[in-house]
């Protein structure tokens, strides 16, 4: 790697898509400068953009209408993916729907313990169509049985998706193949558009945590590994169908865990191709780096490691671990949100 006066710049320069992992509009302007082209949202971004204070106002006029708390949370995430998208539309524009897209997550409390499996899928059904907008809005899905289940349907409606919380092959091709169902019941595949958000640094903390047998050469690679033949099954069967729009792997969960490794261990290691969602703190220490990223999303370890990774990685318990951890991260925030907006109101005395 060579040293470069933008490291963003460098890693798309690699084929790489840079998504912001935010939708605070302070920091999507900022990152549009330096090369996003699309972001996210989810809970925790939404509760601590309340915790600024800086759309007190905006809350106070959905107070007002008399909103519950549920309905606050979900207008207010509305409006900022709303707002995300519009810094983006330009560029939905000029790829003819291939990027510039703003992810929309539905609601995780679907997942909470008590709601029966059926009553789950038609709620993400519903829910999707509800919120999609028919612009540069992904659907966020996840790959729990539940929202595998809802895919289809909702691809067949035209929704735009990106299916996430996916930590194994498994997933993923549960995923792809009931997308695929849905979108070929429509005919016109002009407007399909789907990604597929691979957690990565999650693996690399599980097999830290429960594969020990690993040697030290395999262990804090797993994850690089896991996303990287993902990756490039995803190409083999989109490559064969060729629809008009690419369908893409987006890296996820780019943020190092693991203390001593540099910033952007997993953004240089998956560079090259498709879609990294990068937290803010990522891009911000790529960009100070000076580091020139080239493309490595194609190139696996040496075969001695890919050999240790096989022999000792459960790829069922790691998703079946990893996927009990991830619906309780992925509900407890929402639960946080509704706290926060609860707080909130009585802060602003509506």
């Amino acid at each position: 790697m060579l040293a470069a006066t933008n490291g963003l710049q460098s890693l798309v320069d690699s084929g790489t898509k840079v998504w912001l992992d935010s939708i605070d509009p302070q920091l999507v302007r900022e990152n549009i400068d330096l090369g996003a082209t699309g972001a996210t949202s989810n809970p925790v971004i939404v509760s601590d953009l309340i915790h600024t204070g800086r759309f007190d106002d905006a809350m106070s006029d959905l107070f007002r209408q008399g909103l519950s708390d549920v309905d606050v949370a979900w207008q207010l995430t509305d409006q900022l993916v709303s707002d995300a998208q519009r810094e983006f539309a330009g560029v939905w524009e000029k790829t003819s729907g291939d990027d510039g897209y703003v992810s929309f997550e539905l609601d995780p409390l679907i997942e909470a313990d008590g709601i029966a499996h059926e009553d789950r899928v038609a709620r993400y059904i519903e829910l999707g169509q509800r919120w999609w907008d028919g612009a540069n809005r992904l659907i966020k899905v996840p790959a729990t049985a539940a929202g595998l289940a809802a895919l289809e349907p909702l691809a067949a409606a035209g929704v735009t998706l990106n299916v996430t919380l996916i930590f194994s092959p498994r997933q993923y091709e549960a995923a792809r193949d009931a997308v695929w169902r849905g979108a070929s019941a429509r005919g016109d595949l002009t407007r399909f558009k789907s990604v597929y958000s691979i957690f990565v640094s999650r693996v690399d903390v599980y097999t830290d945590q429960h594969v020990p047998a690993l040697s030290a050469a395999a262990q804090g690679q797993v994850g690089i590994v896991n996303a990287k033949r993902i990756w490039a099954d995803n190409q083999r069967f989109w490559s064969e169908l060729s629809p008009p729009l690419a369908q893409e792997i987006v890296f996820a969960s780019t943020g190092v865990k693991q203390a001593g490794e540099p910033a952007w261990k997993y953004v240089a290691a998956l560079a090259g191709s498709d879609i990294e969602t990068n937290p803010p703190a990522t891009n911000d220490a790529v960009q100070e780096s000076d580091v020139q990223f080239d493309r490595q999303v194609d190139r696996l370890p040496p075969q001695d490691v890919l050999d240790d990774i096989d022999a000792h990685v459960d790829s069922a318990e790691m998703e079946r671990v990893l996927m009990a951890e991830g619906v309780d991260k992925f509900c407890k925030p929402q639960q946080m949100l509704l706290n926060c907006i609860a707080t909130k109101r009585d802060q602003l005395g509506d």
